[in-house]
């Protein structure tokens, strides 16, 4: 008798939802363990499933080589939910012949919508007008448009040519900077100057980071580059919080040398209490929800089953092609 296909569920986005998707798992025989997690599963809890799970749907999870040595040869497959694998160690899960999958670009347009109204938040001043309103003030607020500042992102892939697209309509001045060649066509339709990181920082009066979390980018953003930007700049962050050094940011916001943060991501998810970054009047701060979007949430729902079906070398079931052809909520 074959032992019964087990696959664990701990993407902190689809499990509110994951009764709607048990009569896909039923269908195909598979049993599924709900994690209950408040944001991701670190190494040791993840090792008490070790050995017990064929396959995962996971969020940010930290499938390390310890987890992965021991859930091998038994896992064959890691679904991620979302498009940032780097919680995984994927030189481990090559070895160990475990399938790792993404859905890249899920969430580019959520993300750039989130970046532009960042930019128009500090810009206008909305957040802050809004707050002296209700306390009982009427206070007039120095503000730019946008075309009068410029801005600096940092990785241009998917979501960074869609934050360069949007602020391009606003007329804003354009640096970009990336470790890998730009498309020439997209630079020069979009009038943004690749230059480099030094140069980016010292001229823009926003700097956007748009770059994968890997051994170039980890601290990117410290003490020494901080210290680079314009005066009174606006740095955002929806990519990896680890790509700052958090410490060196608050400093440069305590001390004035920065106006503001935009932060969406941070080195520690969930960010503490503790933290001096949650009683600063000039930072706008987001719990890692920059995705948002209900059609793209839904979208991932459906691809990242579809990863997992096919990582376990299972037929892919015919609800799950046909609601990601339709974008149909499966109720």
């Amino acid at each position: 008798m074959s032992m019964k296909l087990r696959v664990l569920i701990s993407a902190p986005y689809m499990l509110p939802e994951i009764g709607r998707f048990q009569a896909v798992f039923d269908e195909a025989g598979l049993e599924v363990i709900v994690a209950d997690i408040d944001e991701r599963l670190e190494e040791r809890e993840l090792l008490e499933y070790a050995g017990h799970i064929d396959g995962a749907i996971c969020g940010d999870d930290r499938f390390s080589r310890k987890v992965l040595e021991a859930a091998a040869p038994r896992l064959k497959v890691i679904s991620k939910w979302g498009t940032g694998i780097d919680s995984i160690d994927e030189r481990t899960a090559e070895r160990l012949q475990i399938q790792v999958f993404n859905t890249p670009g899920a969430f580019t347009e959520a993300v750039a919508d989130t970046v532009l109204g960042y930019m128009l938040s500090f810009a206008r001043g909305l957040p802050w007008m809004d707050r002296a309103m209700k306390s009982g003030n009427w206070e007039k607020r120095r503000a730019h448009a946008l075309h009068e500042l410029t801005l600096g992102v940092i990785g241009v892939g998917r979501i960074g040519r869609a934050v360069l697209m949007r602020a391009a309509a606003f007329g804003m001045r354009l640096f970009g900077n990336d470790i890998v060649k730009v498309d020439t066509e997209f630079v020069e339709s979009i009038g943004v100057r690749m230059v480099s990181l030094e140069e980016l920082l010292r001229a823009s009066d926003y700097v956007s980071l748009h770059c994968d979390l890997n051994p170039t980018s980890r601290g990117l953003i410290n003490q020494e580059r901080l210290r680079m930007m314009v005066e009174g700049g606006i740095l955002i962050n929806t990519a990896r919080g680890p790509v700052v050094e958090e410490a060196a940011l608050i400093e440069a916001l305590q001390s004035g040398r920065l106006n503001g943060a935009a932060l969406d991501v941070f080195e520690v998810e969930p960010l503490s209490d503790g933290s001096p970054l949650r009683r600063m009047e000039n930072v706008l701060l987001a719990p890692h929800n920059a995705n948002s979007s209900e059609s793209a949430w839904e979208k991932v729902h459906w691809t990242s089953l579809r990863n997992l079906f096919r990582g376990l070398g299972l037929e892919v079931p015919e609800v799950v092609e046909l609601n990601l052809r339709s974008g149909a909520r499966m109720d």
